[in-house]
């Protein structure tokens, strides 16, 4: 299995390093797909793209506007998004990763199973693509949609895609969604195995996936089209959903590395990403022990994070925190190399269900969900956790220097019960959703306050160029788009809103 994963993550490497160097027209032609080649190939192929984009540039961006991460004052890598001052060359690579990478190698697959009758394959494709065109719609807002992906002469040769709206796109992604659905038999003699990276051909557990996604989805419409939105999830009562993350996992193997340490080492190891304040207090404040697992301790076990932005003074570098290995932040340390790339956490989940619940869209308990969500997200990193507690770092700053796991579980919990009103009770589960998706699910982090506009009260970064109160709202067209597309819909503004952010 590992051979066979890092033979993959190899290709992809190598492929990915000669592509950037050349010019593409349009995002309908992959390439690097051989001639005719297995779907037991390609849908890997697939699945890696999705996670370098989403565990390196996507998580990047993502964590520094979601204010997990800020620029370290002795490095400039990552300037331009504290700045909020991104240019639309930023998102060349990963614009064509999703489309001509990705996306193209998923319609592959579909086209080839269907050909084949290996419907399981069909229903992975449909629903990573889902999840792919939510990614990039919720990035940049309309986008190629449905005449995407068209650029063979069977398909019209379709080379300019027009872009679609981004309501329509989220009709197009909820019915690929239900397509996949009904292709799912968890009892099926012919599924994936090893060759999915995600959930090794377990049908169920892509169900699961499904429902989730599914869910997702909807949550976004809930300021845009609330009606809508509750109709779509009271439909998924009784539903399945995640019993176990969603994710890519890597080892320390050369080609089979997590994305960002990867970037990370290309840039020989400079440390560009360092704790931000805003996340770090807000732990701190009720002695979150995975403070010390998101962010790298001092030698005194203290995690202290810098004010986001606060770049231009070397000196405000000294006693602050690095990002940690655990979340693939620390090029100092090659244990950053085996962070797993999440599409969709448990806790994820369970936050989901609490604030589904929570609105009335679906009954159940929506203060157990909360508490799972917490509790999926600890255990998640408990390993971590206890190996700070073994290794006697100092945890005073939760309540107890010489707590067991449990004890600081139980003495965190005090500190953050869930309330009573749904107004606050949708605050707490997005403030929780945000600190468990630290330096993990930047971008989904990031996406969830444009929603929610939770957590409140956060300031604008100090080296911000956009003005006191603003914060960025999308990603901007990629320059190749801008260029080659007549279809392109015009410039935005890093301020502009999407659809759905009300």
């Amino acid at each position: 299995m590992k051979t066979k994963i890092i033979s993959i993550l190899t290709l992809i490497a190598l492929s990915t390093s000669f592509v950037g160097c050349k010019k593409f027209l349009d995002v309908n032609n992959n390439p690097n797909i051989a001639n005719n080649p297995n779907v037991e190939l390609v849908l890997p192929s697939a699945q890696v793209a999705i996670a370098s984009v989403m565990g390196a540039p996507f998580q990047i961006n993502g964590s520094f506007w979601a204010q997990h991460w800020t620029q370290s004052p002795l490095a400039s890598q990552y300037k331009n998004f504290d700045q909020y001052q991104v240019s639309s060359d930023e998102y060349n690579r990963p614009w064509r990763n999703l489309y001509a990478g990705a996306l193209t190698d998923l319609k592959y697959v579909y086209n080839k199973a269907k050909a084949e009758d290996k419907k399981q394959y069909m229903a992975i494709s449909r629903l990573m693509s889902a999840y792919t065109f939510q990614v990039l719609t919720d990035a940049f807002g309309d986008i190629p949609f449905t005449e995407a992906l068209k650029g063979s002469v069977a398909d019209g040769s379709i080379i300019n895609p027009k872009y679609d709206n981004q309501e329509a796109v989220y009709d197009g992604i909820i019915a690929m969604i239900d397509e996949a659905q009904a292709l799912i038999d968890v009892n099926a003699a012919s599924h994936p195995g090893t060759d999915d990276l995600v959930y090794q051909g377990d049908m169920q557990k892509w169900l699961e996936f499904s429902n989730t996604l599914e869910l997702k989805v909807y949550m976004r419409l809930s300021e845009a089209n609330p009606t809508k939105a509750a109709a779509g999830v009271a439909a998924l009562q009784g539903a399945d959903f995640l019993s176990s993350s969603a994710k890519i996992s890597y080892t320390t193997t050369g080609g089979s590395e997590n994305p960002l340490y990867s970037e990370m080492i290309g840039l020989n190891g400079t440390t560009n990403i360092f704790a931000s304040k805003t996340c770090v207090d807000f732990m701190n404040n009720y002695g979150d022990p995975r403070v010390g697992v998101f962010y790298k301790p001092l030698a005194n076990g203290a995690v202290v994070g810098l004010t986001q932005g606060d770049f231009a003074n070397s000196a405000s570098a000294t006693g602050k925190s690095l990002g940690g290995y655990s979340v693939g932040a620390d090029p100092t340390d090659n244990n950053s190399a085996t962070a797993p790339v999440y599409f969709i956490s448990l806790p994820e989940s369970e936050f989901l269900q609490a604030e589904a619940i929570a609105r009335g869209w679906m009954t159940g308990d929506d203060a157990a969900h909360y508490q799972s969500g917490i509790l999926a997200s600890l255990d998640a990193y408990q390993t971590e956790i206890n190996n700070q507690i073994d290794n006697s770092i100092d945890l005073t700053a939760f309540g107890n220097a010489n707590g067991t796991y449990s004890d600081y579980i139980d003495s965190m919990l005090l500190y953050i019960p869930y309330p009573s009103t749904e107004q606050d009770k949708i605050e707490a589960i997005i403030n929780q959703k945000w600190v468990a998706m630290s330096g993990n699910q930047g971008f989904e982090a990031w996406t969830e306050m444009r929603r929610t506009g939770y957590p409140k009260g956060m300031a604008t970064s100090v080296a911000s160029v956009i003005g006191a109160g603003l914060f960025p709202a999308r990603f901007l067209y990629p320059t190749d788009e801008i260029n080659l597309n007549p279809k392109f819909p015009g410039t935005k503004l890093v301020t502009d809103k999407v659809w759905w952010d009300k």
